[in-house]
């Protein structure tokens, strides 16, 4: 298998976007929520899907598709009607409900979080979604992403390494009748080779570089998002496209800063 590289930078306007970690310049004096407890799950009732339309309408506008800061327009209409339509505010403990709408990455225990809404759809957007493909999303957490992804593809197969978290995630997305995600409870650096071979994968935890069985396992022609870096150094999010002969393409996107990718690996 051969590698090429080329390198491309998407402006996300002055500071560099996060997924884990920093917060935005405009997020306010009460914009500080509370570290996360774990005890605080309580599956979703179906109705909650209808709740905070507008405030999500209001998130997709200014934060995603038209962003007062300059960073580059999302403007896949399926990516933005799939944040539209997923209730972020249940996807998080209690405590922190409030902030669910912020332009900022929030924690949900276990020393996780849940990106920010914009790398959610930046990352949905990249790999391309079709409604025939078959999705692998290593790092399920909240199971956030995974709700986005349900809208816009067959079916998606979510593994996360955090006992608690998978089961949470579990129940949630059951609970909200997201009836087209799998999830299982293992070590993402090795994939689900019984599922495999995918349309496109998501990473949605830093790696200090690309595992090899996600590669192997994603099908010519996919594309795989994917953050690499160590977790006190820079991290750049990578694109990469799988071509018909086996070659990779890789494509550099922007720095940005995720929770590590745990496991034996």
């Amino acid at each position: 298998m051969r590698t090429r590289l080329f390198v491309v930078f998407v402006l996300v306007g002055c500071l560099a976007f996060t997924a884990g970690l920093q917060s935005p310049p405009n997020a306010g004096p009460e914009a500080s929520p509370p570290a996360a407890g774990e005890g605080e799950f309580e599956p979703p009732a179906p109705p909650a899907r209808e709740e905070r339309a507008e405030e999500r309408e209001t998130m997709v506008r200014r934060q995603i598709a038209e962003p007062i800061d300059g960073r580059a327009r999302v403007t896949d209409e399926k990516v933005l009607d799939a944040m539209r339509a997923v209730p972020r505010h249940v996807f998080m403990p209690r405590g922190n409900r409030r902030y669910a709408y912020r332009d900022r990455p929030l924690p949900i225990g276990h020393g996780q979080t849940i990106s920010q809404p914009y790398i959610v759809a930046l990352m949905t957007e990249l790999l391309e979604p079709e409604p025939d493909d078959v999705v692998l999303e290593i790092g399920t957490g909240s199971g956030y992403q995974a709700a986005v992804l349900s809208a816009l593809v067959r079916r998606v197969y979510s593994i996360e390494i955090i006992e608690a978290l998978q089961q949470q995630a579990k129940a949630r997305l059951q609970g909200l009748g997201y009836d087209n995600v799998v999830t299982r409870l293992g070590d993402g650096y090795f994939g689900w080779s019984e599922q495999a071979p995918f349309d496109a994968i998501i990473v949605t935890a830093a790696a200090s570089h690309v595992p090899p069985p996600l590669i192997e396992q994603l099908k010519p022609g996919g594309r795989m998002v994917i953050p690499v870096g160590g977790r006190f150094a820079t991290q750049y999010l990578l694109l990469l496209q799988k071509e018909d002969d086996g070659a990779i393409l890789t494509r550099q996107i922007a720095a940005v800063r995720f929770v590590p990718l745990t496991g034996k690996h």
